[in-house]
């Protein structure tokens, strides 16, 4: 199912919706298309570019920030798909630090693992283990939330207005 990216009149991505949500929205003078897919919808008295990306025309207020939560398939995003500690084809979560050892389930602490690896690490920290990370873990940047809520990277077309 297409989808298209809903900025707020600010700019700031607020949510990830269906082509025809955003034209309803568009269709209602509450958004405006800033980016097409290049489809055109047509109905019996007109034809409209499909949206891709729509900025609302009032700004809407939203009383949190969003976080991408830590699971595997969001780690997996981050890592790459790709064991911490070796480079293969990840297969697992990791805690750097053991949760039988006070680490905590964070961004910071949880990394994607091979098999391999994960279980020669076993509940010791890397560096008992004789491994090291490749890379630190970190926490994703501000908009990866829509990344997460797509499953994937998202469109090119939306990269100038992501800081993912």
């Amino acid at each position: 199912m297409a989808r298209a990216l809903v900025l707020n009149a600010s700019l700031e991505p607020l949510s990830v919706v269906p082509v025809q949500r955003a034209l309803v929205l568009v269709l209602a003078d509450r958004a405006d298309v800033i980016v097409s897919n290049g489809v055109v919808w047509h109905s019996e008295h007109i034809a409209m570019a499909s949206p891709s990306v729509v900025q609302l025309r009032r700004f809407v207020a939203v009383p949190y920030a969003r976080r991408v939560p830590v699971n595997r398939r969001t780690v997996f995003h981050r890592d790459r798909d790709a064991c911490q500690y070796c480079g293969r084809k990840a297969e697992n979560l990791d805690h750097v630090i053991p949760r039988s050892r006070g680490g905590e389930h964070t961004w910071r602490n949880v990394v994607a693992a091979c098999r391999r690896c994960n279980t020669r690490k076993g509940g010791r920290t890397p560096k008992e283990a004789g491994l090291q990370l490749r890379r630190n873990p970190r926490v994703p940047p501000r908009d990866s939330w829509v990344a997460a809520a797509l499953g994937g990277m998202p469109d090119a077309e939306w990269e100038p207005y992501l800081k993912v």
